[in-house]
C-alpha cells in the first residue's frame, strides 16, 4: 500500500537525504544486498546507488582511523561500568535516556557516533559541519527534534559496523525478519557471539576515548541480553522502564511503519507486522524474566513511564539513589533545564480495535499483571 508524505511521518523519497545506513561499512552493506538478492524497489535504486560508494568511503575511513587511533582505543578502560536503559520500544526509553545524559558526568553514543561508528573519532570534526544540511531535523517515527549530538541507540552503530542485527529488517522490509537470533543472542555460535561482544566493546572504548565518563546506553534489544551484558560488564547497572501495553503496541506499529518507509530499499507492504510486534514482545520478556534474578538491588531499578512523566525529578532522584549514581543535586539543574526545553512536546494518541486489545491482553498477559496495568476491552 502506498503511503502519503503525512503517513510516512514527513519522510521523503529523495535518495540524497541521509539515512542511518549512509555510515555503513562495505562488509555490512554488500552482505545485505547479496543476502537479499538485490530485491530493491524501483524507486529505491537511487538510494542504493548512492549508499554503495558511501560504504566504500566508510571502510576506507575506518582503516585510516585505525592508523591514528587503534592503539589508544585498545588501551581504554571502561570505568565506571556502563548504565543500560532497557524496556520495549515506545515505552519511554528515549525520555529516560535523555534525562540521564543531562548529567555531564555521563557519556553516550550520539547520532553521529552511531551514524559513523567506524570512523567518528577521525571524521566528526571533518563532516559534521556540513552534513547537517542533509540530516532530517526530526525523527521520522515521532517528530522529535534530532541533531548530531542527540543521544542515540547503539544498535544502529552495530549495524553500521557490519554486525548482524534485527534492525537490518528495515533495509528489506518485505522479506522475512532479519537475524532474529540476534534479538536475545541465544543460539549464536561461540564465534558469532564473541564477534558481537568484541564489536560492542570496541565501540564503547571509542566513545570513552572521545569523552570519558560512565557510558549510558539505550537499546530496547538489550532488555533480552542482560545475561550476555553481565558477562561483559559484571558491575553494569540497568534501568528498566515500563508503560501501558495498550499504548506500546500501536506506537510500535507506527514506529516500524515509518522506519520501514523511510530507511527501506523496498516500498513496504507491512504484511505480518502486527504478529511480529506481538511475538517480539513475548520473546523479549521471556528472556528478561529469566535473567532478571542475576541483578542485585544496586544494579537494577524499575520505573513506570506514567510516574516518570508525572514526577520526573522525584523519579530521577529515586533512580540515582537506588543505583548509587552520585549526588543528584549536582544534576538537578540540568534535568530541570531539559524539562523546560521539552515542556511543549505532545504525546501521540492511538486507537485500537476491540480485537487488537483482546490480542494484546492475551499475548502480553504477564506484563499487564506484573506491572499493574488494567486489561480493558474498550478504551479507558
Amino acid at each position: 500500500m502506498e503511503q502519503t508524505k503525512t503517513e510516512a511521518g514527513g519522510a521523503k523519497d529523495h535518495p540524497w537525504e541521509l539515512r542511518i545506513w549512509s555510515g555503513m561499512c562495505m562488509r555490512g552493506w554488500f552482505r545485505e544486498l547479496a543476502r537479499n538478492r538485490f530485491h530493491i524497489g524501483l524507486r529505491r535504486w537511487g538510494m542504493a546507488l548512492i549508499h554503495s560508494p558511501l560504504s566504500c568511503m566508510n571502510s576506507f575511513l575506518w582503516l585510516l582511523q585505525a592508523v591514528f587511533y587503534e592503539r589508544r582505543i585498545a588501551q581504554v578502560e571502561l570505568t565506571p561500568p556502563p548504565l543500560f536503559v532497557i524496556g520495549h520500544w515506545r515505552s519511554g526509553t528515549t525520555l529516560l535516556h535523555e534525562l540521564l545524559v543531562s548529567d555531564s558526568r555521563h557519556t553516550y553514543p550520539n547520532t553521529f557516533a552511531c551514524f559513523a561508528p567506524n570512523h567518528f573519532l577521525l571524521s566528526s570534526w571533518l563532516f559534521r559541519w556540513w552534513l547537517w544540511l542533509l540530516l532530517p531535523s526530526r525523527r521520522p517515527m515521532d517528530d522529535m527534534p534530532v541533531g548530531w549530538d542527540s543521544p542515540q541507540e547503539d544498535e544502529w552503530a552495530l549495524c553500521n559496523m557490519g554486525l548482524p542485527s534485527p534492525y537490518l529488517t528495515l533495509l528489506f522490509p518485505n522479506h522475512p525478519p532479519a537475524y532474529p537470533e540476534y534479538l536475545d543472542l541465544n543460539g549464536l555460535s561461540p564465534a558469532a557471539l564473541e564477534q558481537w561482544k568484541s564489536g560492542l566493546l570496541w565501540f564503547l572504548r571509542c566513545l570513552t576515548l572521545h569523552k570519558p565518563g560512565r557510558i549510558v546506553l539505550k537499546n530496547p534489544m538489550h532488555t533480552c541480553r542482560v545475561r550476555t551484558l553481565l558477562e561483559m560488564f559484571p558491575d553494569a547497572k540497568f534501568v528498566h522502564i515500563v508503560r501501558d501495553p495498550y499504548t506500546i503496541f500501536p506506537s510500535t506499529i507506527k514506529l516500524w511503519k515509518r522506519m520501514y518507509r523511510y530507511h527501506g530499499l523496498q516500498m513496504p507492504h507491512y504484511v505480518g507486522l502486527e504478529e511480529y510486534v506481538l511475538d517480539t514482545f513475548v520473546r523479549m520478556y521471556e528472556a528478561f524474566r529469566r535473567d532478571r534474578p542475576l541483578l542485585s538491588e544496586k544494579q537494577f531499578c524499575e520505573v513506570r513511564y506514567e510516574d516518570l512523566v508525572r514526577n520526573p525529578l522525584g523519579e530521577m532522584q529515586r533512580i540515582y539513589a537506588q543505583l548509587e549514581l552520585g549526588d543528584f543535586e549536582n544534576v538537578r539543574p540540568a534535568i530541570e533545564a531539559y524539562l523546560q526545553r521539552t515542556r511543549d512536546y505532545k504525546v501521540n494518541r492511538h486507537e485500537l480495535t476491540p480485537q487488537a486489545r483482546e490480542q494484546i491482553a492475551q499475548r502480553w498477559a504477564w506484563y499487564f499483571q506484573h506491572y499493574g496495568y488494567e486489561i480493558s476491552p474498550t478504551r479507558n
